[in-house]
């Protein structure tokens, strides 16, 4: 039986990495798709870990070539996801993860119906906005830039069959797991849909 596709998505600073590498390590059944991009490495990252690493050039060619499950621009940068790699591992019988913005979900779940898609949230733009600054490797251009962003980001998380709010870790973590659990079990978990925080996010309340 073929694999199931998982989407994951939230603004910088929500956590999303964090836990989808703490997923990764508790599933065995379940594969990160790397995604490409033009952009540089920042210092902690390793190429063909956190990203593939390409220039730009190289990118638009893989793009000519077809060979792009779906690609976006995101933050100025061009990231993309490997058609061959997801089609494969899923035929395996792996369940693939992948760490996309919402752009690129929706050019996914366009493709796949059957993806399973969860958005990640902040608790607060107060706690995002300190998530952001604690990185210590952005400027302040580049902190309000992507505090804009998420702002865009986060008007797009009700297209998402379920949303999380990562304010404790180890229960977004929980909850991240029994989705997927739930979907392998064939069961349909209740989804919340957290419009009250949604709103307070986006400033409309």
């Amino acid at each position: 039986m073929a694999g199931t596709l998982y989407i994951v998505a939230a603004p910088s600073g929500a956590g999303k990495t964090s836990l989808t590498r703490a997923l990764l390590e508790r599933d065995p059944n379940m594969a990160l798709s790397v995604s490409y991009t033009s952009r540089a490495p920042r210092p902690n990252e390793v190429d063909g870990v956190h990203y593939h690493f390409v220039s730009r050039a190289e990118f638009e060619a893989m793009v000519a070539r077809g060979e792009f499950f779906e690609h976006a621009v995101v933050h100025g940068d061009l990231k993309g996801t490997s058609r061959k790699v997801v089609e494969e591992t899923l035929a395996l019988g792996r369940d693939v993860l992948l760490e996309i913005d919402w752009q690129g979900a929706r050019i996914v779940r366009a493709q796949m119906p059957d993806a399973v898609s969860i958005f990640i949230l902040p608790p607060s733009r107060t706690e995002l906005e300190r998530r952001l600054r604690a990185r210590a490797s952005d400027n302040e251009l580049t902190i309000q830039r992507r505090l804009a962003d998420a702002r865009q980001d986060l008007q797009h998380a009700a297209e998402f069959d379920y949303i999380i709010v990562n304010e404790n870790f180890a229960s977004a973590l929980d909850e991240l797991c029994e989705i997927v659990k739930a979907r392998r079990e064939g069961c349909e978990l209740p989804q919340m849909r957290h419009t009250a925080l949604l709103a307070d996010l986006l400033g409309q309340k």
